[in-house]
């Protein structure tokens, strides 16, 4: 089922028999059957009244409130039965280096070999400016070869620090190849976070913060902890194994949503606001790239797990019902999800 998102400024969500409304100045914006809402997610200044909260809550799903330029500030989630014994494994595991580093080491393989996929297919886009500047076809080839060389090594690691210094290396690669890829007046020299200091890093700031928010959700489905990672050092308010499921799909979904928007034109300068050198995207930009990721979401995709194309949300759950397999079982080995 899909999110309902709310980024009207001063709407709110209401109950109106078996619907949920979106109301602003008495206003209906949006009328969505409750039983097809799987959860809330409110974006900068939009309430929610008791009523509608108290039946998102009865019928298991979430509820979470993010800024405008992509903070979290928090998820409410109904009280369910908790599988005690995972969580025990879950928590047990996390404290043994060696799985931490042979499930860590399968994250950051499907990572880069999904952005390796993604930097060969901007290659092949690339393809009629190729003739007339050769440098850019010089620079990705370079970068797919460091992609490469990367996941070569991957398996070599002995430690989280040590995989930490190859995924790095290997993330200056593709953000080289990302800056060359983003087109129409747009531009991207470095990852800024907090604050985003240039559209683009606006842009993948809120598309980060939506797939964390899908993962997260995907993690209280397979009934893990989604703050207890393996890769992701522990740190106070961050979802660490959220964030460890999340790599192999930041480059497929939440960098792939960004450049067709900029490409593709769907999102441009005007749909974004500057406030003391922090940018962020007007109801307008939102409503477009919230449509352009739940649209990524509903690709079907090929799984080999489960055998037939698949949404790329339904992936998210295997990714995590797989994930917590291999800690409940030695046998079982983390297989990330590669997009062909």
């Amino acid at each position: 089922m899909p999110t309902l998102y709310v980024t009207a400024t001063g709407s709110r969500v209401e109950k109106h028999y078996g619907r949920f409304r979106i109301m602003r100045h008495d206003e209906v914006l949006l009328a969505v059957p409750i039983n097809r809402v799987s959860g809330i997610v409110l974006v900068g200044h939009c309430g929610i009244t008791t009523p509608a909260l108290q039946t998102l809550l009865t019928n298991g799903a979430s509820l979470s409130l993010v800024s405008r330029t992509g903070r979290l500030s928090g998820r409410l989630v109904a009280p369910n039965a908790r599988n005690i014994t995972l969580r025990h494994q879950q928590y047990k595991r996390s404290h043994d280096p060696q799985f931490c580093l042979s499930v860590a080491q399968q994250f950051v393989h499907g990572k880069l070999i999904n952005c390796r996929t993604m930097i060969r297919r901007i290659g092949r886009a690339d393809r009629h400016r190729q003739h007339q500047f050769p440098e850019r076809t010089v620079l990705i080839v370079q970068s797919a070869r460091t992609l490469t060389q990367a996941i070569d090594r991957i398996p070599t690691t002995t430690s989280l620090s040590e995989l930490r210094s190859v995924e790095a290396n290997a993330a200056k690669a593709w953000y080289r190849v990302y800056r060359i890829a983003v087109r129409q007046g747009f531009h991207f020299e470095r990852r800024s976070k907090r604050p985003p200091k240039d559209p683009t890093n606006a842009m993948m700031s809120f598309t980060y913060m939506l797939l964390k928010d899908s993962i997260f959700s995907a993690c209280e489905v397979a009934g893990l902890d989604p703050w207890d990672g393996f890769y992701h050092a522990d740190k106070y308010g961050r979802p660490a194994l959220a964030l460890d499921l999340m790599e192999e799909f930041r480059h497929i979904v939440a960098d792939s949503v960004v450049l067709t928007a900029i490409n593709k034109r769907m999102i441009k300068h005007k749909n974004f606001e500057e406030d003391n050198n922090q940018w962020r995207l007007d109801d307008v930009g939102l409503r477009k790239l919230i449509r352009l990721y739940e649209r990524r979401l509903q690709t079907l995709v090929f799984h080999p797990i489960a055998g037939r194309r698949i949404s790329m949300r339904k992936i998210f759950e295997v990714q995590a019902r797989q994930l917590r397999k291999t800690i409940e079982n030695d046998d079982t080995t983390y297989v990330p999800f590669c997009l062909k």
